[in-house]
């Protein structure tokens, strides 16, 4: 049996002793996600237990620098998203700030059980709040995030059948229309600019040549079924004066001669009738616009309370 010392150096180095303390229990790296983790949780316990002041910001600081390259590689996992890569290493050091800001070591719980789901919901929160060009609702961005799951899955697994619609449905356990949903989805954090060019590079023709320009043939049907029940509720002889005004283009000399009236009162009777119009038009615009801000808002509301994740 060999004794200590000629069980060579490796062996007697297995412990290590600190100067001004005990030996430290050498940290388990089994299984370990992450093989550079530091081992702070002596430096946790001081912040616990100093007030707020230079010091314990110091050693958050220090905590968070050693911290840092695992924040790193987790923000390194996001890559190819439509992000560059400075930004997501941003975004996720500031969700490490949180979490050693945040982390009590009295639950526990290791500081990476912590700060791992910390870091990735706030770089998913960037990718929910920040990346999206146009409002996704909350479903179709749950069905990118499956639909892209199951891709990978297929692509780490390959087999005899096909990376179809059909595959990724029986994947990610949706229908083949929510899968193309999905898909539609997956590279739509930003909208295609009306500048883009449709077929061959070169020959003029923009996506902006497809879309059609504003008739002004729908306000004028919205305006005549807006006001159609206030016509037809008003008595006869308005009802003749209208239509001898505006279709038959008379005077009001004409029409006062036609109706045996003065053209004083065909004035009256024409102001009369086009104020209550004119007041109805108002308030079904006022009902419409007030229909859209409700719309809006609901919009808002979803996002706001989850809208979905990116990942």
């Amino acid at each position: 049996m060999r004794t200590a010392d000629q069980r060579g150096p490796r062996a007697r180095n297995r412990t290590t002793t600190r100067v001004n303390g005990p030996p430290s229990a050498p940290r388990s790296r089994r299984g370990h996600p992450h093989d550079d983790a530091p081992d702070t949780r002596g430096d946790f316990e001081r912040i616990a237990e100093l007030p707020d002041g230079v010091e314990r910001d110091r050693l958050r600081r220090e905590v968070t620098s050693a911290w840092l390259p695992m924040a790193e590689r987790l923000a390194r996992g996001y890559r190819g998203r439509g992000e560059s890569a400075e930004d997501l290493a941003q975004v996720a050091a500031l969700g490490l700030v949180k979490a050693v800001r945040g982390y009590d070591p009295g639950r526990g719980h290791a500081f990476e059980s912590y700060a791992v789901p910390t870091i990735v919901g706030e770089v998913r929160r960037h990718f929910r709040d920040h990346l999206w060009g146009v409002h996704v609702p909350r479903r179709t961005q749950e069905l990118r995030q499956r639909v892209r799951a199951a891709q990978r899955r297929l692509e780490n697994h390959p087999d005899d059948r096909p990376d179809d619609e059909s595959a990724l449905a029986e994947s990610a356990g949706l229908t083949t229309e929510e899968v193309r949903q999905g898909l539609s989805a997956l590279d739509s954090f930003r909208p295609l600019s009306l500048d883009a060019e449709l077929s061959q590079p070169g020959d003029g023709h923009t996506l902006v040549d497809t879309l059609g320009d504003a008739d002004p043939g729908f306000d004028r049907v919205l305006y005549r079924e807006t006001v159609r029940p206030t016509l037809r509720r008003l008595p006869e002889r308005e009802q003749q004066i209208l239509y001898l005004r505006y279709f038959g283009e008379m005077t009001q000399a004409g029409i006062a001669e036609r109706l045996n009236i003065s053209q004083m009162q065909v004035s009256r009777l024409l102001a009369r009738i086009e104020s209550r119009l004119r007041e109805e038009i108002a308030e079904a615009a006022e009902s419409a616009e007030a229909t859209d801000s409700d719309a809006a808002a609901d919009d808002q509301d979803d996002a706001a309370s989850g809208g979905g994740t990116a990942g």
